[in-house]
């Protein structure tokens, strides 16, 4: 069975199960916490993919990481996805329970990629803007990405403006090429 169909099986089933015991805003919290800490502990993602360590202590490690910081529905279903040797989709199931949650929730999700860290007032006004524009609740992330030299690169959704130094260079250079081309 491929990635996208087990991830999206399994983060539907715990969305339908959060949902239905009122839990969906513990388990959109627990979620990003997962979602985090593969995006950030090598060692983590080493734990899930190692097909040396037993199912019984992958649970056991589970557990020891996350009793206490996440929800009892959240653990059982780790300990499930561990049971079933799918521990290493966690992260996409994350994903998509996420994508889930705002889908659900009307929210919209957001990215801006910029070359240089932008300061929190400023990601707030955005955030603002993108809010009435779109109007509706938007989640705003930020990435920086120095290739960009300047200017920034803003998705949401589908939708993508790309404003960027290095685009606009490209540009440039596509149309100078041309030129020489015609000639």
């Amino acid at each position: 069975m491929d990635q996208s169909k087990v991830t999206v099986r399994y983060a539907k089933a715990l969305f339908s199960l959060a949902k239905e015991k009122n839990l969906l805003e513990e388990i959109k919290a627990d979620a990003s916490l997962i979602e985090q800490l593969t995006k950030e502990s090598a060692d983590f993602v080493l734990l899930l993919e190692s097909p040396v360590i037993k199912t019984s202590q992958k649970i056991s490690l589970l557990k020891t990481i996350f009793v206490g910081k996440v929800s009892e529905l959240t653990i059982n279903f780790l300990i499930l996805i561990a049971e079933n040797r799918r521990e290493i989709f966690i992260a996409g199931m994350c994903r998509h329970f996420l994508t889930l949650y705002r889908h659900d929730q009307g929210v919209k999700s957001a990215v801006i990629t910029t070359a240089i860290a932008l300061q929190k007032d400023l990601i707030t006004q955005i955030n603002k803007q993108l809010e009435s524009q779109f109007n509706t609740r938007v989640e705003l992330s930020e990435r920086v990405d120095s290739d960009l030299i300047g200017g920034f690169v803003l998705r949401v959704d589908d939708r993508q403006i790309d404003a960027s130094l290095a685009t606009q260079l490209r540009k440039v250079k596509e149309q100078f090429l041309q030129t020489e081309i015609n000639k």
